[in-house]
């Protein structure tokens, strides 16, 4: 299973942007879905989260302004970041949980750039 993620870029703060990132391969299904990110000298952080039932979690740093969404049909997890603040510069990590026969995995994605001007 690979992950492509994509939607990062440069915005003015106030702005919005959309990440969304596919999970492909064979024979497997997909379990939970999520973005972490990580600042300049900082640990990665959650972000937000969504089960394969739709429950959702935020980090209090971004709830009201990004939400999490998934299509099940693509196995595609979006981020919509919406009143983007330049704290939320980061490089952003989409993260699957997946099964496979009998085990579960867990892969990240590339990351992908988010910052955020003043």
């Amino acid at each position: 299973v690979q992950l492509q993620a994509s939607g990062g870029g440069l915005v003015q703060a106030g702005g919005s942007l959309r990440l969304s990132c596919a999970a492909s391969g064979s024979a497997f299904s997909v379990n939970a879905m999520g973005w972490y990110r990580q600042a300049p000298g900082k640990q990665r952080e959650l972000v937000a989260v969504i089960t394969s039932g739709g429950n959702t979690n935020y980090a209090d740093s971004v709830k009201g302004r990004f939400t999490i969404s998934r299509d099940n049909a693509k196995n595609t997890v979006y981020l919509q970041m919406n009143s983007l603040k330049p704290e939320d510069t980061a490089v952003y990590y989409c993260n699957v949980d997946y099964r496979r026969t009998w085990s579960n995995y867990v892969i990240w994605g590339q990351g992908t750039l988010v910052t955020v001007s003043s």
